[in-house]
């Protein structure tokens, strides 16, 4: 007998799946019509679904906000953060943009620290690389869901610091709740560095449900609008590992504390980074 887990998430991917089509018709030779014509039945579907879908995902209401604002409170460090780490966070862009050079989400932490050091500390805070490719997310998704894997990785669009795509990407959900509900971060190397150490800079947000893309109109990923719990929740998942070596809070010069993603979602900061030196 397939399990409840097993069952929810199967149809979870299949749901996913349908959505997929949207983004693999323009590959099986369909029209730009058919494409759009299709994208729509979907938001209608989505949308008759709303609640279905925020209860499978358990964060799709009002309450997600309030769980991410009570995220687990951080040990910071006591010492004062270096001088020169901090002028070169005043430096830094605030927010991240698309493909159409929209601003969308706030940087809102940083990183120092070895590119391997990084990639470990974050693989021990069960932090996993998010796919970059639909297309093969979509069927990756389908095949390890009908062998029986944790499918952990969805597809995470391209945005832009620095002038050039994120460097990673990275994401963590419970396996039936991915497609719905994700903590998610993109990470860029900064161009410069910290006593010697690579500095990376971050935008990180909670995926809680859908919604429709108010540039286009079709279905995308509604984000919490407090997004300092998702901030809150990379330090302290770092910290939990014993990853850490030290915490600071830095609200730099034109700080962000209200504005909207690329897709036109408002969202909510008090305009603090969070500033995470590894071990």
């Amino acid at each position: 007998m397939v399990s409840m887990r097993a069952f929810l998430q199967r149809t979870v991917v299949c749901l996913f799946g349908s959505l997929g089509i949207v983004w693999l018709l323009p590959c099986c030779g369909q029209t730009s019509s058919a494409h759009r014509s299709f994208g729509y039945a979907i938001s209608a579907f989505m949308s008759r679904n709303d609640t279905s879908l925020r209860s499978l995902s358990g964060s799709g209401g009002a309450g997600s906000s309030e769980i991410a604002a009570a995220a687990p409170a951080l040990k910071l460090s006591i010492s004062a953060l270096d001088s020169g780490l901090r002028r070169h966070i005043d430096t830094l862009p605030r927010r991240v943009n698309d493909q159409f050079r929209d601003l969308g989400d706030m940087v809102n932490f940083v990183i120092v620290g070895s590119q391997k050091n990084l990639q470990a500390a974050l693989d021990a805070s069960n932090w996993h690389v998010a796919d970059t490719t639909k297309k093969g997310a979509v069927l990756d998704a389908v095949l390890e869901t009908y062998e029986d894997k944790d499918f952990l990785q969805l597809p995470m669009s391209t945005l832009y610091l620095f002038g050039r795509p994120q460097d990673f990407g990275y994401e963590m959900a419970e396996p039936v709740e991915m497609v719905a509900s994700r903590h998610h971060f993109r990470i860029w190397k900064a161009p410069f560095t910290s006593k010697g150490q690579d500095v990376w800079v971050g935008a990180g947000t909670h995926d809680i449900g859908f919604a429709k893309d108010k540039r286009n109109g079709r279905i995308t990923h509604k984000i919490d609008p407090l997004v300092d719990g998702e901030r809150d929740n990379i330090g302290s998942s770092l910290q939990k590992a014993d990853k850490v070596r030290s915490l600071a809070y830095y609200l730099p010069s034109h700080p962000v504390q209200e504005a909207k993603n690329a897709t036109g979602a408002k969202y909510h900061s008090d305009g603090r980074l969070l500033v995470i030196i590894l071990q």
